[in-house]
């Protein structure tokens, strides 16, 4: 269902009566697509503390909007503060800040000094990405300063507007985090503010080189993908997106949604698997169909039946707990004993933030949820030491799905809004932060729970 708000708020007389009423007031966003796959403007690199991070500059330079453009901006460059919106002339389409050497509260002041008189020169749609350092719990002074990174982002991403966000990066090398600095600094993390992501999985050198796929614009050529709860919603986009980065895609969703499961799978080219993944042999006929191995699981069949817990029959609760949890720890229990993902595989679970803040009506939908981040954060270690392969979890807020679609206008309407951008996620969303995390390269991203909500007001 078309927001027509949102389009109502990019008319003039929209403009001028939400400004005149104090309502939110959304931007169109810059998502990714072939035609505009960059960010429109410069990048902006500056630094508080010391030293900065080695090798920095490089990996900016290979990542990051394009050096050299019209509006590109070195560390000392001065952009205007006039607060005109738009993305022309020396407006910066990105702004990293590597505060990585901040470890004292005095260090803080450079990062106030850095970024206030920048942040209003942002282009619509921006980005700002604070590179911050993994907490020393042998010194308070430096966890103390690296924590309250994480309040400034927080609170910088709710008042930064015009669909710009703000992101923090704890790190301890440049090299390990390309993938990840190459999916903030682009259209494809439109959706995803306000939160911190660790780029330092233990097991690995993380400051060492990540693994450079042959073709950028198709990392996961030659990978093959399984996705659950593809016919689909979300689930069909993240097979798309996951198509279009090269990989062949297993498209698995129950057999009452065979044709539509046939119709994706020969549209991409992929696998079509009619299956109910609750099934006790879910998981070895999982294993069956990929013979040759598997590289990335995404966890994304899901169902809701919401009822208050006074109102909710056990049908009701064992029904979600069975699809949404159980048979995730089942089949990926299942595929990871038989081998069947390959070291270097990628294991991509779908929380929610139901499952990070709550809701009436879903206590068994987001037990289910919040049991995939306990899922995620307990198994990741071990995976990735016995296994060689990763697991992370994807939480959306609120999304533009036929599902929400049927909800009644007035909370559809509040979902939409409480969140920093002010607007409702597409599904193109998740399934782009999905896909950056099932990138060859994102191996030091690892236990990590991201949600794609546009920072919402609910949850952390």
């Amino acid at each position: 269902m078309a927001d027509r708000y949102l389009s109502f708020t990019g008319t003039a007389p929209g403009r001028f009566l939400t400004r005149r009423l104090g309502l939110p007031q959304p931007a169109a966003l810059h998502r990714w697509s072939a035609g505009r796959p960059l960010l429109e403007g410069g990048l902006l690199h500056l630094t508080a503390g010391r030293p900065g991070l080695d090798g920095l500059a490089g990996v900016l330079a290979r990542t990051g909007p394009p050096a050299g453009t019209a509006g590109g901006l070195s560390a000392d460059s001065a952009p205007p503060t006039d607060g005109s919106s738009g993305s022309g002339g020396d407006r910066p389409a990105a702004v990293v800040l590597d505060a990585t050497g901040v470890a004292d509260v005095d260090a803080l002041a450079e990062v106030h000094a850095a970024l206030h008189p920048v942040v209003r020169s942002v282009a619509d749609s921006g980005r700002v990405v604070v590179l911050g350092a993994p907490l020393d719990p042998a010194d308070h002074r430096q966890a103390a300063a690296q924590q309250a990174l994480e309040g400034f982002v927080r609170s910088l991403g709710k008042e930064i507007g015009r669909g710009r966000t703000v992101t923090l990066l704890r790190l301890t090398g440049a090299g390990a985090a390309e993938s990840t600095l190459r999916f903030f600094l682009s259209p494809k993390s439109a959706y995803v503010s306000g939160q911190v992501v660790e780029v330092t999985a233990p097991g690995r050198p993380d400051d060492g080189p990540a693994e450079a796929p042959a073709d950028p614009d198709r990392p996961l050529a030659g990978r093959t993908a399984l996705v659950t709860g593809a016919a689909r919603g979300i689930g069909e986009a993240v097979a798309e997106t996951l198509a279009r980065d090269g990989a062949r895609v297993v498209c698995l969703d129950v057999p009452a949604a065979g044709a539509g499961l046939d119709a994706l799978a020969t549209r991409l080219g992929g696998v079509a698997l009619p299956l109910d993944i609750t099934a006790a042999d879910a998981g070895a006929r999982m294993a069956a169909a990929l013979p040759d191995g598997l590289d990335v699981l995404v966890h994304n069949a899901g169902i809701t039946r919401d009822r208050r817990l006074v109102n909710m029959a056990a049908e009701r609760w064992s029904s979600v707990l069975d699809v949404n949890l159980a048979s995730v720890l089942r089949t990926t229990d299942a595929l990871l004993d038989a081998g069947t993902l390959r070291p270097g595989g990628r294991i991509v679970a779908t929380a929610s933030i139901a499952g990070i803040a709550g809701n009436a009506g879903q206590t068994n939908y987001a037990a289910s949820k919040a049991g995939i981040v306990g899922l995620v954060r307990a198994l990741a270690p071990g995976a990735l030491a016995e296994h060689g392969v990763t697991v992370n979890a994807v939480a959306p807020g609120f999304i533009e799905t036929k599902m929400t679609a049927a909800v009644p206008l007035f909370i559809r309407e509040a979902g939409r809004r409480m969140n920093s951008l002010a607007q409702g996620g597409l599904p193109v969303d998740v399934a782009e932060t999905t896909a950056w995390l099932a990138h060859p390269g994102s191996g030091a991203v690892n236990g990590q729970v991201v949600r794609v909500c546009g920072q919402s007001l609910l949850g952390a």
